[in-house]
């Protein structure tokens, strides 16, 4: 079946866009689309939907302070949202980035930008940032910058928390403690992996005593998961690029959960990306750009936990290529109809795999 862009179109009240996270993690609502008819949780009831012999993946990227605010020598405004660090070399720091550039006029290559009140006059404060040109060449979308000291630690100290577009508020520090999750430990993503924002300790705790596995990847989640798809034809569409990594532990705890004849439980969009990536590359460590859509054929994952998503959305695609075109639908009406909060700080869906041949919407055209 070819789908259109339009398919995985729908209306969502502003009303129902999280623009705060709930107060507490584990506090927020779970939607159960597992059986034939959805039924509306607390996140608090997900050690009920689990076993002893399950595994449950994260995520443990952690969010950089990506989104950083200058002015040209002339003193016009910038903006720099990193969208990754490129390693040192050599006992170096890692002092260029690859990033998304706002200015009324991109100004010459070799322009030191002066950022977060950087001036001669007050060297103490900001840093500065030279331009190298565009990425990944003279054509590129993104621009390369070079930073006069560790771009992680003048990110830490100056940066803002890069939220996403569609909340409105400016950075806070409740947004510092809760746009992270509580096991990210490795330095690179610009947007969160928000299922995972929902697990607090007590809820690890208990799945723990309960007896199940737990292990981690790490994909550095990019801006361009926000970036609207445009193709009208779904399979037009490319994705963008990021990095992960699958650690040797992570592969034998599936081989462990597998030979036990647990489920492997992805932890979000990104760790489906991530686990499906290694599978069908065999590499433990590279860049991905796959995109999931329905009709893929899964090779790692068994469940999922997720929010709710962007209409038109690389997401949403995936969404429905785990759990079928037509269930997605059903349990998005749902959840608008039960007013559920969606997006980054919303509520989140506990769903499980469904066979490609689910994958039918009786009510559209083929």
């Amino acid at each position: 079946m070819n789908y259109q862009l339009s398919d995985f179109d729908f209306a969502l009240d502003e009303r129902l866009i999280a623009q705060h996270p709930a107060a507490t993690r584990s506090g927020s609502r779970l939607l159960d689309g597992s059986g034939d008819v959805a039924q509306d949780r607390r996140f608090t009831d997900l050690p009920n939907l689990l076993n002893d012999r399950d595994l449950l993946v994260f995520n443990d990227t952690k969010v950089i302070h990506a989104r950083l605010l200058g002015q040209k020598p002339s003193g016009g405004q910038v903006e720099i949202m990193v969208e990754r660090v490129l390693p040192a070399s050599g006992g170096q720091v890692a002092c260029e980035v690859i990033a998304h550039f706002k200015a009324s006029r991109k100004p010459a290559i070799g322009t030191s930008l002066f950022m977060a009140g950087y001036s001669p006059e007050t060297p103490d404060q900001g840093f500065t940032a030279e331009l190298l040109g565009r990425w990944p060449d003279d054509n590129g979308a993104l621009f390369r910058f070079r930073f006069n000291g560790d771009a992680y630690t003048l990110m830490e100290q100056w940066g803002h928390v890069p939220l996403p577009p569609y909340i409105t508020h400016s950075d806070s520090a409740e947004d510092a403690q809760r746009y992270q999750t509580v096991f990210a430990q490795n330095p690179g993503a610009v947007a969160a992996p928000t299922a995972a924002l929902h697990f607090d300790d007590t809820i690890l705790a208990q799945l723990q005593a309960k007896g199940v596995a737990l292990a981690n990847v790490t994909l550095h989640v990019g801006a361009g998961t926000f970036a609207p798809v445009k193709a009208k034809r779904i399979e037009d569409h490319h994705m963008h690029s990021e990095w992960y990594q699958v650690p040797a532990s992570t592969m034998e705890a599936i081989a462990r959960c597998r030979a036990r004849g647990g489920r492997v439980v992805a932890v979000g969009t990104t760790t489906v990306r991530t686990l499906e990536s290694w599978a069908r590359s065999g590499l433990a460590e590279a860049e991905t750009d796959i995109f999931i859509t329905p009709g893929f054929a899964f090779q790692v994952v068994d469940a999922l936990i997720t929010n709710f998503h962007l209409p038109k959305s690389t997401l949403l695609m995936l969404v429905a290529a785990f759990t079928g075109y037509a269930r997605m639908r059903t349990l998005y009406d749902h959840a608008i109809a039960q007013s559920y909060r969606f997006f980054s700080y919303g509520d989140a869906m506990w769903l499980t795999r469904q066979p490609p041949s689910a994958d039918h919407d009786p009510a559209r055209k083929p």
